[in-house]
């Protein structure tokens, strides 16, 4: 069992490798979901001492707080598991748009807690800033949640490094989730270093570049997604991509681990980072996301990966 880690600030302890769950019930982002092999997935990281679940009202939408909710319920013990989900969209004649306004926010609460059949969400992030909302008056909503107990942490997610200046003006914010892996680091420059000065844990999304640090493809893969039309997935800079991969794999196989593996036990290694949420699909792979902790890095190897993608 995974020693546990505590998310910045806050009072949550958590597994270092959690479960992102669009997966899970998230019929809006890949076709052909099975409602009952997301609970499975669900099931599977709970029984494996992953203890950190991520959702979001847009996942779904509805439907993924609705399955995690199902399966908490059925399991019990609701303490054991720490909850983390987001609110900000809002549909307006079919359209979405992103409300931040502490009544919005509010309202968001509580229908993630109907959702999730629970009286607090562990941690509450605002998913993605609108244009008109003070900052700080948002994240001061998700205060006054966080004093009666409906939420005990508060995140926000997609936040510029200004808004994340403005919103945390009262040093209220205790996470950013934000996107960050080795093929796109621009969060360094700011992002990063911001949350470790400030206490705030940064949680990266899209940690293998969808697919592409998994060490999976080859450069006669193709795709008939989002990635298909991706620069990163196209022509030579494609093959680029491939071969810095490949130099992870040398490291991996070193170690008998897998490039994923070594990938996300870099992120691990980073300032502000504690916490990891890859997603999965099927069971399995959950239980191959948590080979992860088996992985360390030495100094040295940490430096080679990131100068691998400096390059």
């Amino acid at each position: 069992m995974a020693e546990k880690v505590r998310i910045g600030k806050t009072e949550l302890y958590v597994n270092p490798i959690g479960l992102g769950t669009n997966a899970v019930g998230g019929h809006n982002i890949y076709p052909n979901l099975n409602e009952e092999t997301g609970k499975d997935v669900v099931r599977t990281a709970l029984e494996n001492g992953i203890n950190f679940l991520d959702t979001a009202f847009i996942y779904g939408p509805e439907r993924s707080e609705e399955l995690i909710g199902e399966v908490i319920k059925e399991r019990g013990r609701r303490d054991e598991v720490v909850i983390a989900t987001k609110g900000a969209h809002k549909f307006v004649d079919g359209k979405i748009v992103f409300d931040n306004s502490p009544a919005f926010l509010k309202d968001s609460v509580e229908g993630s807690l109907k959702r999730l059949q629970t009286d607090y969400i562990d941690l509450f992030y605002i998913h993605f800033p609108d244009e008109n909302t003070p900052k700080d008056e948002a994240v001061g909503a998700l205060k006054e949640l966080k004093d009666q107990g409906k939420i005990r942490a508060i995140g926000v997610s997609n936040f510029s490094i200004e808004q994340m200046k403005e919103g945390n003006k009262d040093g209220y914010i205790e996470v950013l989730q934000s996107e960050y892996n080795l093929f796109k680091r621009e969060a360094e420059s700011d992002l990063l270093p911001y949350s470790a000065e400030n206490g705030i844990s940064f949680i990266p999304y899209f940690p293998l570049a969808a697919g592409l640090l998994g060490g999976r493809y080859t450069k006669d893969t193709t795709f008939n997604d989002g990635r298909a039309k991706n620069p990163m997935f196209q022509g030579e800079t494609f093959e680029r991509n491939l071969e810095k991969v490949e130099l992870v794999r040398e490291i991996a196989e070193a170690k008998g681990a897998e490039v994923a593996h070594v990938v996300l036990a870099w992120y691990l290694t980073q300032n502000a980072i504690d916490v990891l949420i890859p997603g999965a699909k099927r069971p399995e792979q959950v239980q191959n996301n948590l080979k992860t902790l088996n992985v360390n890095l030495t100094d040295e190897e940490v430096v080679k990966i990131s100068r691998i993608f400096q390059a």
